[in-house]
């Protein structure tokens, strides 16, 4: 009977025992008291609306499907880039690792190095998300109240410096883009400008359009002047065939048939005619008009995309300043030790269910 009493007692006492006495010295004397610090904050955008019910359901916002920009600070809080930048100075590590805190509790047990503090930070910072209102909530664990609310407060003003200088640099991107457009539409509008000009002073011609209408009209009157020669010379030679002013009309018409035609070979004849520079100066006023509206649009584009620019200036939203804690909300002492106490009963009902199956296959 005594026997059989210890065989039941041995594996209460290493089980259960044990582990629970571990558990009462250490959450009971030993463990330090941890504070919480809560911040609440969002990302806003100028241009997001009240969000729909169906929004909500499908987990839309301002920024896309699961809002951009609240993935983006969380993604930043939980990297090893923003526990640098944090501990910049030292005094997060030197938080954690005081000397005064059980060595247990305190960060150095297993290693210095900045990957094993980045790892021990991880189970000091918790980034939650809520699902309907995409309100972030940053929760740091310290050992004092002032040192969780002061690490809490850096964490939000480098999330608000994170956001700050994305927005700034998709601002810039957008507006550089719409500067080298404009910058490169005036090029090709000045150029085009100076291509006018030059074959205007390599032509000598400054409007071969009005020098074309000019000498039309000029063609036109010596075709006047040479069907009122004909007719009088037709007229003469009819009635009074031996007037002395025959010759001088049949010099006259030869003169203004020979002008005629050099005033008609100005105008269509030749590279160097007033029709050829005409198509020319026509092709470098189409390739200036174009450059101008091209100039013209991109100037446009360059006012829409500030516009755009401020309209979709991104800021972080404080909801809730970082807490100071009166109270430590960690280690839940009790709890913990009624879990060691029922865990070890747990273990040492499965050993003892396995030792009977041992015994009976024996048997």
């Amino acid at each position: 009977m005594i026997d059989r009493l210890r065989s039941y007692l041995s594996p209460i006492l290493v089980v259960v025992s044990v582990p629970t006495l571990v558990a009462v010295l250490y959450y009971g004397f030993f463990a330090e008291d941890v504070y919480i610090s809560e911040s609440r904050l969002v990302v806003r955008h100028p241009s997001q609306g009240p969000r729909s019910a169906i929004d909500v359901a499908l987990g839309k916002t301002g920024f896309g499907g699961a809002s951009e920009g609240n993935s983006t600070v969380i993604a930043y809080l939980q990297s090893r880039a923003a526990l640098s930048e944090a501990n910049a100075d030292g005094a997060l590590k030197a938080a954690y690792s005081d000397p005064d805190l059980f060595w247990f509790d305190r960060f150095g047990l297993f290693g210095n190095s900045d990957e094993e503090f980045y790892r021990y930070f991880q189970g000091k910072l918790a980034v939650d998300e809520g699902a309907a209102t995409q309100v972030l909530t940053i929760r740091v664990r310290a050992f004092t109240p002032q040192q969780a609310q002061a690490i809490n407060g850096r964490l939000v003003e480098q999330s608000e410096e994170l956001v700050n200088s994305l927005a700034a640099r998709s601002q810039n991107d957008l507006i550089a883009i719409a500067k080298r457009e404009v910058e490169e539409a005036s090029i090709a509008a000045r150029q085009a400008a100076v291509e006018v000009a030059r074959y205007r002073n390599a032509s000598g011609i400054v409007d071969p359009m009005r020098e074309s209408e000019v000498g039309l009209q000029m063609i036109s009157k010596l075709q006047d002047e040479l069907i009122a020669a004909q007719t009088r010379l037709r007229q003469l030679q009819t009635y009074t065939p031996e007037a002395s002013q025959i010759p001088f009309l049949k010099t006259q018409i030869r003169d203004l048939e020979a002008e005629i035609g050099e005033a008609r070979g100005n105008l269509t004849g030749g590279g160097t005619s007033l029709s050829s520079a005409q198509a020319r100066y026509q092709e470098l006023q189409v390739e200036s008009a174009f450059a101008e509206k091209q100039l013209a649009a991109a100037r446009a584009s360059l006012q829409d995309a500030r516009a755009e620019a401020r309209r979709k200036q991104a800021y972080l939203e404080k909801i809730a300043a970082p807490s100071l804690p009166d109270y430590p909300v960690e280690p839940r002492r009790i709890r913990s030790i009624l879990a060691a106490l029922v865990l070890g009963l747990l273990a040492w009902g499965v050993l003892s269910m396995l030792a009977i199956g041992v015994r009976e296959h024996r048997d």
